[in-house]
């Protein structure tokens, strides 16, 4: 008999792999949607909406140089300097088509919006990962998703995959109505769009305010968050203390905080 509300973590085989993108689509004026293939693509894995891969960044239409500190990298030549490497959902993945699509949020400079930026059919890079995607069954009654730009990829994903009747709140938060994404799904969806400039990006309270507003169903429910990390921890102390929803049945991660780079931070107790 299949446990109900089964969540757990699966592991993958580590591989990287390198692939060429095929198309760039400006999702709004801030996201862009780019579409990857190769030989490599063979064989790969992501079991859960929110998993991550590493994306390899190459510089100059160079091929990626990964870090001889990753598992199974080889040395380094003297003088030779590793490419960048910054964590990314894969928002679709396509086996008949061999195709990975990512989504990159292009607000701030930096190596992975300046590769996004100017990636063009043929431009390269390398991806790694996932190591692992943590599974959360869809049997709950309702869920609620929740999350800035960073986090869109995953709830788009995760609406997408969604089976037909199930009871969906989403909150999204974006600078303007022009960065506002239209999602397909086959669940019931409640989606309210928050708008913000970046410099309040870090203000939980207009979230907060949102997430109290939200009338849940009665039923066993999940909530999944992620974005700034102390939004997405308060957000996880609000629905555990105030809404009473067991800890185990919320999700929080930080997927960024104010100058840092590469950030990343759960807010669970699991291991």
């Amino acid at each position: 008999m299949t446990e109900k509300h089964a969540i757990g973590r699966v592991r993958h085989e580590l591989r990287r792999r390198l692939l060429t993108v095929t198309a760039s689509e400006r999702l709004t004026p801030n996201m862009l949607r780019i579409t990857l293939t190769g030989d490599d693509l063979s064989g790969f894995i992501s079991a859960g909406y929110d998993d991550h891969i590493k994306i390899c960044i190459p510089e100059n239409g160079k091929d990626p140089i990964w870090s001889a500190s990753l598992p199974g990298a080889a040395p380094l030549s003297e003088g030779v300097v590793a490419s960048s490497l910054r964590d990314f959902t894969p928002r679709r993945y396509d086996p008949v088509a061999n195709e990975l699509v990512i989504d990159f949020a292009v607000h701030e400079a930096g190596p992975a919006t300046a590769w996004a930026v100017s990636a063009v059919p043929g431009t390269r890079l390398g991806i790694g990962g996932p190591r692992g995607s943590f599974v959360v069954a869809d049997d709950f009654d309702w869920y609620v998703l929740i999350g800035d730009e960073t986090a869109l990829p995953a709830i788009g994903r995760r609406l997408e995959e969604l089976r037909s009747g199930a009871k969906v709140f989403v909150i999204a938060t974006v600078t303007s109505e022009d960065e506002q994404q239209s999602f397909t799904s086959r669940a019931d969806l409640d989606i309210r769009w928050l708008h913000r400039p970046l410099s309040q990006a870090s203000d939980a309270a207009p979230v907060l305010a949102a997430a109290a507003a939200l009338a849940l169903p009665d039923g066993d429910g999940y909530v999944w968050i992620a974005g700034e990390t102390d939004i997405a921890k308060a957000l996880r102390q609000h629905f555990v203390t105030e809404s009473g929803i067991q800890k185990n049945w919320v999700k929080a991660a930080g997927y960024w905080r104010h100058g840092s780079v590469g950030f990343h931070e759960n807010h669970d107790d699991r291991e």
